[in-house]
């Protein structure tokens, strides 16, 4: 029963402090309100000059022009408050679009100082008017206005507000009812009419002023929460990718004039997805949430985020950084000591020129800890000079695909394909190639892997795509052996592109037989989307294409792959051919895919054949296709064309079973 008084004693007084501006505001929402009032002092300000201009001329229609007044010097006398008002009102205007303008927030300490000086003159001006109009027996009409006027640019918290409203109100009934005389000498005060007239405003007065301050107050925290979301990390609360470049770059140039230079870090969680997967995305909510405060409490004074999914990046000038990662490291593990899996890897970026771009550094963090992903020895890997070519040359692949493309760099290599019964070649598979004029030949393994991880490699395969059709095109008109080629198809091709509608465009542009097209298909493709992907393989047998599967054995669910998909053609991986020689267990895997290719209606095709021995028991297990350096690396199909010519391959037309 006591504490539900003592909560409802505190729900009160709660209240209360909320109503009256009891309460310190978030710096930013400090300064909206600031510039609330500055801007409501320059609309003031502006209503006063006119309505002083107008006061000013107004005395000159009515005492300069008929001649009342002698002189210059009396025509500034009698005027000479309408003048200092009009000067005070040019000045809050002035200073007001300055400070609007950011030309003077080096003042913004002292905007409320200023505008209360305004405030104080203009009441001091008003208050002495009316009190002479009463003197005459008029309103007090120039002091209520200015009053009502002047409190709506000091609405700096109700309470203040209030006070102002309370003090200005009361100082001038008091004024009125003593100090206000009759021409014949009697005192003059408020009758009770009037007085419950005057207490009726400054209690309007009041309304408007809280209604206002709470209208400013409302809206400076809408803006604070815009913006904190748009700075701000919603599920850590620690500060988004966009802030961390506007502290660390800060924070880089204070440091370089200290002779520093930092280092930037990137921490992973590893193996955060299978966490994930067990305790759904709740669970992974609290542990990134977790991790974000651990990487803070390591890195209490620097500037600390997360950058994306379960990264987080901080920049540092601590020379014990590494043991501070491997105490980020030990303290998730005191957190979640029975998810023996899960650890936390680190990739870092130290340059002279840090504080100049921000997401440049951070890229190179997050190279260098990509470098380390899936070895279990290493925790932390920091961006050297080897890294820093391999990061260029990735770059450069990135950036200068559709150039390559445009200009004819990407060309495709042709390696022959030969039956095993007969030794004839039988077709081709074509390969990418790279030839750049600035960089040189780049091999298939360097720029492969980055247009895949990159998304781009779609635009790579088009072009290979595009340059064997046009081939068997030129073949055919000039009457040039054909072969069949097998083209590869990634799982992006799939996805970045309607695959097969380009494809079915260029047979139809170059007008050749499907026949002559193989489409590959990597077994590792087929483990994502896999609805995805026996749609598409669907359309490519209807349309009348064969469909190989590719380094079959080289991934963990290959009898599935056989067990859901369709294809004409298993390509036995070449990594059973290595040390084949002796190896028993190579044999007999080989001959069993091979058995069990030909009961699933399917012909087979070996990789990696580099031995007459190898020729010899492939052949006698029953594989149809063989390929590999045995019969020739890739080449331009020039040279398949002059090595059928001068008998090298045998060739006795297309076959194209």
């Amino acid at each position: 029963m006591q504490d539900k008084e003592t909560k409802e004693k505190r729900n009160i007084l709660d209240y209360f402090r909320m109503l009256f501006g009891f309460y310190r505001n978030p710096p930013y929402v400090e300064e909206k309100l600031k510039a609330a009032d500055i801007r409501a002092a320059l609309f003031t300000g502006t209503a006063v000059a006119v309505v002083e201009i107008w006061m000013i001329l107004r005395y000159v229609k009515n005492w300069v022009l008929p001649g009342k007044v002698e002189s210059v010097g009396e025509f500034f006398y009698y005027t000479r408050w309408y003048w200092y008002l009009l000067a005070a009102s040019v000045a809050i205007i002035v200073y007001s679009a300055l400070f609007l303008n950011n030309k003077l927030r080096v003042l913004n300490k002292v905007s409320r100082l200023v505008i209360f000086l305004f405030f104080a003159f203009s009441i001091y001006f008003a208050a002495t008017t009316s009190m002479k109009d009463f003197s005459k027996g008029r309103m007090v009409t120039c002091f209520l206005t200015m009053l009502m006027f002047l409190t709506v640019i000091c609405v700096w918290r109700p309470f203040t507000s209030l006070l102002l409203i309370l003090v200005c109100g009361n100082g001038f009934v008091f004024l009125l009812n003593n100090y206000t005389f009759a021409k014949d000498g009697t005192q003059i005060i408020l009758d009770e009419g009037d007085r419950i007239n005057f207490v009726t405003f400054i209690i309007v007065l009041i309304i408007i002023v809280f209604t206002v301050y709470f209208q400013r107050y409302g809206d400076a925290w809408k803006s604070y929460r815009l913006m904190s979301s748009s700075v701000t990390d919603d599920l850590t609360g620690l500060p988004n990718l966009r802030k961390f470049e506007e502290e660390a770059s800060e924070y880089a140039a204070s440091s370089e004039k200290l002779g520093k230079h930092p280092i930037y870090l990137v921490f992973d969680i590893t193996n955060f997805k299978t966490y994930n997967d067990r305790f759904g995305y709740s669970g992974g909510d609290l542990l990134l949430v977790r991790t974000g405060q651990i990487i803070k409490e390591a890195f209490p004074d620097e500037p600390v985020a997360r950058e994306s999914g379960d990264y987080f990046c901080a920049l540092t000038n601590a020379e014990d950084f590494t043991e501070r990662i491997d105490g980020i490291r030990r303290k998730l593990k005191e957190a979640y000591p029975e998810e023996t899996y899960l650890d936390i890897k680190a990739g870092g970026y130290l340059s002279e020129y840090l504080s100049k771009d921000t997401r440049h550094a951070i890229d190179r963090a997050r190279y260098a800890l990509k470098k380390i992903s899936g070895r279990s020895d290493i925790a932390f890997r920091e961006y050297d000079q080897k890294m820093s070519r391999d990061y260029s040359l990735r770059q450069y692949v990135l950036n200068n695909i559709d150039k390559a493309v445009r200009e004819g760099y990407i060309k495709v290599f042709y390696q022959p394909v030969m039956w095993s019964e007969d030794g004839h070649i039988c077709g081709t598979e074509a390969l990418a190639r790279w030839d750049d004029p600035e960089m040189g030949f780049l091999s298939p393994g360097v720029f492969i892997p980055v247009l895949e991880e990159g998304r781009q490699i779609h635009k790579l395969d088009l072009c290979i795509y595009d340059q064997v059709c046009r081939r068997i095109r030129e073949c055919l008109d000039s009457g040039l052996p054909v072969l069949p080629t097998s083209m590869n198809f990634s799982r992006l091709d799939f996805e970045l592109m309607d695959a097969v509608g380009e494809l079915e465009k260029l047979v139809e542009k170059y007008d050749i037989p499907k026949e002559y097209l193989h489409v590959e298909i990597t077994e590792s493709a087929l483990t994502e989307d896999v609805e995805g992907l026996k749609s598409a393989m669907d359309r490519l047998h209807r349309s009348g294409y064969s469909i190989w599967l590719d380094d079959f054995g080289s991934g963990y669910s290959s009898m599935n792959v056989l067990k859901d998909f369709r294809f004409d053609l298993l390509k036995i991986d070449m990594e059973f051919l290595k040390n084949f020689s002796g190896n028993e267990n190579s044999r007999k895997i080989i001959s069993t895919i091979i058995e069990l290719a030909q009961k699933l209606d399917m012909m087979t095709l070996s990789e990696g054949v580099e031995t007459q021995e190898a020729v010899d028991f492939l052949r006698e297990a029953g594989c149809g296709r063989l390929q590999g350096y045995f019969y020739g690396k890739p080449m331009p199909y020039e040279d398949i064309i002059a090595k059928i010519k001068d008998g090298t391959y045998r060739y006795v037309g297309a076959d194209v079973r």
